[in-house]
């Protein structure tokens, strides 16, 4: 087994950029640049990434949207909505993310690496089997879950969404898995609309897509209540073989698109808490694969707290402390739902 963390990273992730979006390259450099200047990165093993294939891509999307991705991206630059984009660099950097977020994926599975953290870009768990959307254009997290399907055989995987917004792709790739227990917390009614708590999973996966949707301001209190009543008892029931985390930062507090109200101390809660589920279930198989986030400040010590935690250490930092704001009373919302999943 192996005894490092490891991280995925390709400079073509930087490529990907266009001025004045939110979903720019500026993102990943202080990630990295924390990672360099704190000590970190020095401690982690790299995994290298490769250039997923169109065989492996079109395990979770079509021909055609793999068509018009490459398409679009060849042509130099265009928008696939009023949030996506593409440059000439789009399809590179999207097709390496997707396959260095399998890559990792395999490294934790086979025990090359005790867990890991795909810092990637495009993000991807927006991206449906048809269709790229909401800054994604791949879908990284469930080309993964696929690809230790396709070559390691495993068949329960659990998918913890963190992101402020819920993982509509992922979820759509997965509904009618039964193999597969996504559960996903998010801002609700918010982009992209999706994720209700009536959203189950479809025929034979009834029950293994838990979706907890929050309101405003809902912050450390409100997540630690639904890790230790619904999200922990869940997990453990489903008994998974590896645990994978699209890992969002834009539930915090200062976040500038979203209204959750996270703390950094509250992330590296949740990390400990996904560790500690990972060490109960599947001897520590964890994977995390960035997603949203968009105060830099916030990300790159999000991150950087997540990395420490996976190497077992607990000197997280967190500048900006708790949310001011009050949060909602969830005990009758919890109640509902213990009741609605059979907890």
């Amino acid at each position: 087994m192996g005894t490092k963390t490891g991280y995925l990273f390709d400079p073509v992730f930087l490529k990907h950029d266009h001025e004045g979006h939110v979903e720019c390259a500026g993102r990943l450099e202080c990630v990295m640049t924390g990672l360099e200047n704190s000590g970190i990165l020095s401690s982690l093993e790299r995994i290298p990434g490769h250039e997923a294939t169109i065989e492996e891509l079109s395990l979770v999307h079509s021909l055609q949207m793999i068509d018009h991705i490459r398409e679009i991206s060849e042509n130099g630059f265009g928008y696939f909505d009023a949030d996506t984009y593409s440059t000439k660099f789009s399809f590179p950097a999207a097709s390496v993310a997707a396959g260095g977020s399998a890559d990792l994926a395999l490294a934790v599975a086979n025990g090359e690496i005790k867990n890991g953290f795909a810092l990637v870009r495009p993000p991807g768990h927006h991206a449906t089997p048809a269709r790229p959307m909401g800054f994604c254009l791949f879908n990284n997290i469930a080309l993964a879950a696929k690809i230790l399907r396709e070559k390691r055989k495993i068949h329960r995987i659990a998918i913890i969404d963190i992101d402020v917004h819920h993982g509509n792709g992922t979820q759509a790739v997965f509904d009618a898995d039964p193999g597969l227990l996504f559960i996903s917390t998010h801002q609700y009614p918010f982009y992209p609309g999706t994720g209700s708590i009536g959203q189950t999973g479809k025929g034979n996966a009834e029950g293994t897509k838990i979706n907890l949707p929050l309101t405003d301001r809902a912050g450390d209190h409100s997540f630690d209540l639904l890790y230790r009543e619904i999200i922990y008892p869940a997990v453990i029931r489903f008994n998974p073989e590896i645990i994978l985390v699209s890992a969002g930062f834009d539930a915090h507090w200062q976040d500038p698109i979203a209204q959750l109200g996270l703390s950094l101390s509250g992330y590296a809660n949740i990390t400990r808490q996904l560790a500690d589920l990972a060490g109960h279930c599947c001897r520590g198989k964890i994977a995390f694969f960035l997603e949203g986030g968009y105060n830099l400040n916030v990300l790159e010590h999000g991150v950087s707290n997540t990395f420490k935690i996976l190497c077992g250490r607990n000197d997280i930092i967190d500048p900006a402390g708790v949310s001011p704001f009050p949060e909602p009373d969830l005990k009758e919302y919890v109640a509902k739902l213990k009741i609605l999943h059979k907890l």
